[in-house]
């Protein structure tokens, strides 16, 4: 599960997509840069707006993820407490 996950976000960082997320600003500046001849400006753009836009999404993904885990160690924890309080209630009981 966990190789899969890691696999995406790898393959989301390596294999980039073109996009058109831009608001009406910068449409405008990339419209008149690209007039002018130069395109370097928009490619940047919209690399960087990718990027803005992955940021939160990694960061609650991550959070997720550390919340998980600590969530299955506490359960793990909980288990072991009940199985070793049904071991002395047997040991009681005889």
């Amino acid at each position: 599960m966990y190789k899969r996950i890691a696999l995406l976000i790898i393959a989301f960082f390596l294999f980039q997509f073109d996009g058109l997320a831009q608001c009406a600003m910068c449409r405008t500046t990339v419209e008149s840069t690209i007039s002018n001849g130069r395109s370097n400006i928009a490619t940047g753009l919209n690399t960087g707006i990718l990027y803005l836009l992955a940021a939160p999404y990694l960061l609650v993904g991550a959070i997720a993820w550390i919340w998980l885990r600590q969530s299955k160690k506490e359960q793990l924890a909980r288990i072991s407490k009940w199985q070793l309080r049904q071991k002395v209630s047997q040991l009681m009981s005889k």
